[in-house]
């Protein structure tokens, strides 16, 4: 029983660690490019594919940039209400995935110039995200996970 017992905790912390998140290591590089854009801006990091998601808050809404491991930003996304989306893209929303809630919209500048919108949307427990570029027009969706962004 005690056996039993000892395995019972043992588990229980195994995945209370498995929860917490890894602590990230930025490069130098990486940290000194997102400090010289946002200066004294509080910033958690996150490794995403080949480089890392800087998430803060910016003009009091939540913000993403992502940088290569050479501290270049190819995508900054901002938070936007779903009334700063291009007329467009609630169209194709309303009509494609009539069903679904959006939950979140982001307005989304790749490599400095390009602009694009993310609109996730969901229903039940599944999530989506639907990609529009700078006019409306729908150019891709699916998981985040499976998709390339920088628009």
């Amino acid at each position: 029983m005690l056996i039993g017992i000892i395995s019972t905790v043992a588990m229980a912390q195994t995945k209370d660690a498995t929860k917490q998140k890894k602590q990230v290591e930025v490069p130098a590089i990486v940290k000194q490019s997102f400090e010289k854009e946002y200066p004294k801006t509080k910033v958690k990091w996150e490794a995403e594919g080949d480089g890392f998601e800087a998430e803060f808050q910016m003009n009091g809404k939540d913000a993403s940039a992502f940088y290569d491991k050479d501290g270049d930003k190819k995508e900054l996304e901002e938070e936007i209400q779903k009334q700063e989306l291009p007329a467009s893209v609630i169209e194709y929303v309303k009509k494609n995935y009539s069903d679904y809630q959006i939950t979140e919209t982001s307005k989304i500048t790749a490599n400095k110039l390009v602009i694009c919108y993310e609109v996730e949307v969901k229903k039940d427990d599944k999530k989506t995200d639907l990609i529009f570029d700078s006019k409306g027009v729908f150019i891709k969706g699916g998981f985040k996970s499976q998709m390339q962004l920088y628009c």
